[in-house]
């Protein structure tokens, strides 16, 4: 297999225009995209249930942690090779192959333990193919969008991507809950492959039209006056020299990484360490991530809906700006009932602005780069922000949640700070 060679479910121009002609929600090809991404998200939630489990169940906590940690290793160090291999190879043939191997794995993996009791090795090593493949999907997945729906559409359908996310994580978990009460952990993973399989068929279904300027996945737009071909690394320092050029794009990487960097180490570790504080228990985790899916959720089906923002640029730094508020204010409730309805408003900010983040990510970027320009943005959430969470802990069991509340939320500050105060992405607009 080229690199220059066509994808398979590529589609002539007439006929794929008929489709994208279409609004999005009435879209076969993305209601086939959305189905496929549903089935995935669902079968990476009760894989990620399954895989702790089978930890907890075969080893000390410390190692439980280390086998469920060890995914991360690789999709940091590979994401953005990742990107490069979706530009190159075309990023359907690349959401397909992944699906398929994280089929494989988790369906062999059933079998195993079906079959006998092996170590925690066996774990952490479908825990590292897991992470190297996924490394490969996100990006892929961030660039499949424009080249199934039109630009005017892209903000609706990062709105339903959003709501699928979050059926997925909610659903998931109780469906693995599910199949580990059921069966163990053999046969959540037995069910994770299933749901895996399942996103084969959609994502075969899928025609794509062909990139702007008739280039083939691998090629550069003929106006950047790139090279043809080329090596990896020459493909991966082109994109990066894309991002650094582009007057959106490049400042948008650098509000989307502080923004990452500021939010999830409250609500992941911070969370946690504060309900403990608080007496609430695991069950006040549970509302306050209730809210703030809800939350978030709301602001993804009203981006469905409505399917388009004006000023998005400007709603985006703001929404950043008044989450970060909200983010801090979360570590001075006492009140479980009220730190719920504190996590709703984080996640309607937070939902908000991410659907405009990748909006306009999406509508930003040529397409023939989007693999790598959806590589360097996930790489903040994915790979670098991850990283903060030791140090979210060390710093709580310090000076305690609230000034580390506040201090994270002022790395969001900051972020939004900078979409308000960069023109062009101030007044970054989408499609009409």
């Amino acid at each position: 297999m080229t690199a220059t060679m066509p994808e398979t479910t590529a589609t002539a121009p007439d006929e794929a225009g008929a489709a994208l002609a279409r609004p999005a929600h009435r879209n076969p090809q993305v209601l086939r995209w959305l189905g496929a991404y549903t089935a995935s998200t669902l079968g990476d939630s009760v894989y990620y249930l399954a895989l702790s489990w089978a930890a907890v169940s075969s080893g000390s906590p410390a190692q439980a942690g280390l086998v469920v940690t060890v995914s991360a290793v690789p999709r940091a160090l590979l994401m953005l090779v990742g990107g490069v291999v979706a530009d190159r190879l075309g990023p359907l043939r690349v959401v397909i192959v992944s699906d398929a191997v994280r089929c494989l794995s988790t369906l062999g993996l059933a079998a195993v333990l079906f079959l006998a009791s092996p170590g925690l090795w066996v774990l952490a090593a479908v825990g590292l193919v897991f992470g190297a493949v996924d490394a490969l999907f996100l990006p892929a997945v961030g660039a499949l969008p424009p080249r199934i729906a039109e630009r005017d559409q892209l903000a609706r359908v990062q709105g339903m991507r959003g709501i699928s996310y979050r059926m997925g994580s909610v659903l998931g978990s109780p469906l693995g809950g599910l199949a580990v009460a059921t069966g163990g952990s053999k046969t959540a993973f037995a069910v994770a492959g299933v749901l895996f399989a399942l996103s084969l068929p959609l994502l075969c279904a899928l025609k794509l039209r062909p990139l702007p300027g008739g280039e083939r996945p691998g090629e550069e737009p003929k106006k950047a006056g790139a090279p043809r071909g080329g090596t990896a690394l020459r493909d991966l320092t082109g994109g990066l020299r894309y991002l650094r050029g582009h007057r959106v794009l490049g400042p948008l990487m650098i509000v989307i990484l502080l923004a990452d960097l500021g939010f999830v180490g409250p609500l992941n570790i911070g969370l946690a360490i504060l309900s403990d504080q608080r007496g609430w228990g695991a069950a006040g985790i549970g509302w306050v991530l209730f809210g703030f899916g809800a939350g978030a959720g709301t602001a993804s089906l009203l981006l469905t809906v409505r399917g388009r923002v004006p000023r998005a640029g400007a709603v985006m730094g703001w929404s950043m700006v008044l989450g970060a508020v909200a983010i801090g204010s979360l570590a001075f409730v006492p009140q479980l009932y009220a730190a719920a309805l504190v996590a709703l408003s984080i996640g309607l900010l937070a939902g908000l602005n991410g659907v405009l983040c990748g909006s306009l990510v999406q509508t930003e970027a040529d397409p023939a780069f989007l693999g790598r320009v959806s590589a360097v943005s996930s790489l903040g959430s994915l790979g670098i922000a991850p990283l903060s969470f030791p140090l979210t802990g060390a710093a709580i069991g310090l000076w305690g949640p609230g000034p580390v509340f506040v201090a994270s939320a002022s790395v969001c500050v900051v972020s939004g700070a900078l979409a308000l105060l960069i023109p062009a992405l101030r007044r970054a607009e989408l499609p009409k």
